[in-house]
């Protein structure tokens, strides 16, 4: 498979937690960073998505009774305070990033514009998309589909903690399957939760492939970039 030319990278906050537990560390921030960059150097330009789960997810707070729109602006604005580290994390490594947010919060991040974030990525800049679809009742996994229709991506890479779809959890079934392509459609008919049905529809529509990968194993980002398999693929099957 060719390498691609243009990325979206949805990534769970979870991957800026600490050791320590600290919701969001430096070091993690930066060991991101790091793989991120390793696959821009591949020659793709970059863009990033980021959820907030590790400071507060709009969705547990909505299940305590908490007003579920209000909950979800929760969640939003805990993806601009990862977006914020993270940006800080590549400019501490010399490489040029701009953090967009889809809620305004001038003082922090531009305001989103697929105008401009393609003329960034263009240019070089690796670009992180915030605040969800600055709209409540949606999902980053949706945000992240909009975003690389958005932008052009080629592919949506989906970081997760696991190498791939599993027909069961691996983690609690040791004889989980695990599969090398799925169609847009095995994902919706099967529920299989790799990403929300209506990340998964905005994808099938458009024929944006998802890969479905293990971001803890370095390199893997790298590679994935390059067109290797190193997870599951899910595109087409119409």
């Amino acid at each position: 498979m060719a390498a691609y030319r243009r990325v979206l990278l949805k990534v769970s906050g979870e991957a800026l937690r600490g050791d320590d537990g600290a919701p969001v560390s430096r070091d993690a921030a930066i060991g991101l960073a790091r793989e991120i960059a390793v696959a821009a150097d591949e020659g793709a330009s970059v863009g990033v998505v980021i959820g907030g789960g590790n400071v507060i997810r709009g969705i547990a707070v909505g299940r305590t009774g908490a007003d579920r729109v209000a909950s979800d602006y929760m969640g939003m604005l805990a993806t601009v305070l990862n977006g914020a580290a993270l940006k800080e994390a590549f400019l501490s490594l010399g490489r040029d990033a701009v953090l967009y947010s889809a809620l305004p919060c001038e003082a922090v991040a531009e305001r989103y514009d697929p105008f401009n974030a393609r003329e960034r990525l263009d240019a070089g800049a690796i670009a992180i998309f915030t605040g969800g679809t600055g709209n409540p009742l949606l999902s980053t996994d949706t945000a992240a589909a909009l975003r690389a229709v958005e932008t052009g991506a080629d592919i949506l890479l989906k970081a997760t903690k696991v190498d791939g779809v599993y027909d069961s959890d691996p983690m609690v079934n040791a004889g989980a399957r695990r599969f090398d392509e799925l169609t847009y459609l095995d994902c919706i008919s099967k529920n299989l939760g790799v990403m929300d049905l209506t990340a998964v529809s905005v994808c099938r529509e458009h024929g944006l492939a998802i890969m479905v990968f293990a971001l803890g194993h370095p390199g893997n980002m790298a590679k994935a970039v390059r067109g290797e398999s190193v997870g599951t693929i899910i595109k087409g099957g119409e």
